[in-house]
């Protein structure tokens, strides 16, 4: 694969006022919202970017339920390509799951509820299929209480079903199917996705893809389909999904409330967006011609979208002189700094090498140990399936790729003594929105190990098990 980077240019290049994207970051910082990386794109062109140190632009991010307008994407596709048709009811791709039953509950549900998540449920499916090894034939037994396509629901299962639909009438899964359609054509690598038992693509969550490729999708949509003169998605399509398909609220202030389309929210501002939990974002602002690409681990999804509107929204109508030398100052020096070092241990040679075995855990983590090595440190785990380690530094970032829960996860790692017997281990998990800080107690020949994490996660949903936050303590 030909991997082809985005044009560069300054924003005052493309009337854009560089101070306005310089506030941006400022108020993303003083707000203290957990940004890793950024792209702003206007006329076809970046014009401003930044990643966040330890964080790194190459390493693709999980999306969460950025996924969804992907998976929208490859309907469409087939649609173009005469596979399916968006009035198709969806037990007819599935007959053999058929029972009078559930020929009745699914009687009048089509493709196009389940794009502009109106199946008729009263909530979400998505937990009720995680517990399942058939996720479509639990989703067929989970009763419809509304009549499809009135009534408005987030429901991830629904997505799921359009990829599991994909799957059946290609022979081939969401991504692999996306590959020559989508990924290639438009230089993007390295994407992966979760999967459900039977091994098809989850579809409404899951996926990992580099900050730039998120870029690119939503210039891709931005222009209507077309890519470097060729027509890569239906123009139909494109106007169709992202168009308001569905009533999800009134309240003109709300971004949710917006309407939705296939796997896409309405905006204010004439603007359309795609994404996930905790601060994913793909946001297309037709009217201004740019497209905001974002990746973060935040709480509050709105607080972003909010910057966007306040700072870079009224810098695509104005100007400004004197900022362009101070914005890229401020873009090459951003990062997250490791814990400062408050301390040394007198202690630390005493419990260095020290093995403590684990109490019942949700890691199931079965022995702990450290080393407080000069230069930097090591901690070793085991547990059912081996021996595991990652380094961490002393007022600076190590990146170690280690195995945890199942789990591969790649993450910085920083540490200090707070007293003498309190060291506090700072983990970002890269590619995730994720950052867990571990506070070990040593006393009496023992640690305490306690977890936090910045955010706190929403049951159901696969991407948040990536890597669990340890809970208890182990002695």
């Amino acid at each position: 694969m030909i991997q082809t980077k985005l044009p560069r240019s300054k924003p005052e290049e493309q009337n854009v006022s560089p101070k306005s994207v310089l506030d941006f970051i400022n108020a993303l910082e003083t707000e203290e919202l957990e940004v890793h990386s950024f792209i702003l794109l206007r006329h076809g062109h970046v014009i401003a970017e930044g990643t966040w140190a330890p964080y790194d632009e190459e390493d693709p991010h999980i999306l969460n339920s950025l996924s969804k307008s992907f998976t929208s994407t490859a309907i469409g596709l087939a649609v173009e390509e005469g596979k399916l048709s968006v009035d198709d009811a969806v037990i007819s791709f599935f007959p053999e799951y058929m029972t009078e039953e559930i020929k009745k509950n699914m009687a009048d549900l089509k493709v196009r509820h389940l794009l502009s998540m109106s199946t008729g449920h009263d909530e979400d499916t998505t937990p009720y299929l995680r517990k399942s090894e058939d996720w479509v034939k639990e989703f067929f037994s989970i009763p419809i209480v509304h009549e499809p396509g009135t009534h408005f629901l987030y429901n991830t299962g629904a997505t799921y079903i359009l990829s599991a639909i994909l799957t059946k009438v290609t022979g081939m899964k969401l991504l692999d199917y996306l590959e020559p359609r989508l990924f290639e054509p438009l230089g993007m690598s390295d994407i992966t996705t979760t999967t459900c038992p039977k091994g098809i693509h989850f579809g409404g969550s899951g996926m990992r893809v580099k900050i730039e490729d998120i870029a690119k999708f939503g210039l891709l949509y931005l222009q209507k389909g077309i890519w470097e003169g060729k027509q890569i998605i239906p123009e139909h399509w494109v106007e169709e999904a992202t168009s308001k398909q569905i009533s999800n609220g009134d309240d003109e202030n709300n971004d949710w409330a917006q309407g939705y389309g296939y796997q896409f929210w309405r905006c204010r501002y004439g603007a359309f967006r795609g994404d996930g939990a905790f601060g994913q974002y793909c946001i297309v602002m037709p009217e201004q011609e740019s497209v905001v690409a974002v990746t973060a681990g935040v709480m509050d999804m709105g607080d972003i979208l909010s910057l966007v509107w306040t700072h870079l929204l009224p810098g695509m109508s104005s100007t400004s002189e004197g900022y362009q030398s101070d914005l890229e100052h401020k873009l090459a020096s951003l990062s997250y700094k490791a814990p400062k070092v408050l301390t040394a241990s007198q202690n630390s040679d005493k419990w260095t090498g020290k093995q403590f075995e684990a109490q019942p855990n949700d890691s199931e983590i079965t022995s702990f140990s450290f080393n407080f090595l000069e230069e930097k440190g090591e901690c070793m785990f085991s547990d059912s399936e081996g021996e595991h380690k990652f380094q961490f530094g002393y007022g600076e970032w190590i990146t170690s790729d280690f195995t945890i829960a199942g789990q591969k996860v790649s993450a910085a790692a920083s540490g200090t003594w707070r007293n003498r017997n309190t060291f506090e281990l700072t983990l970002r998990l890269l590619g995730t929105p994720f950052c867990d800080t571990w506070t070990c107690n040593f006393i009496n020949g023992a640690v305490r190990i306690n977890v936090s994490r910045n955010i706190w996660t929403v049951p159901g949903l696969s991407d948040m098990a990536l890597m669990p936050a340890l809970v208890g303590h182990f002695v």
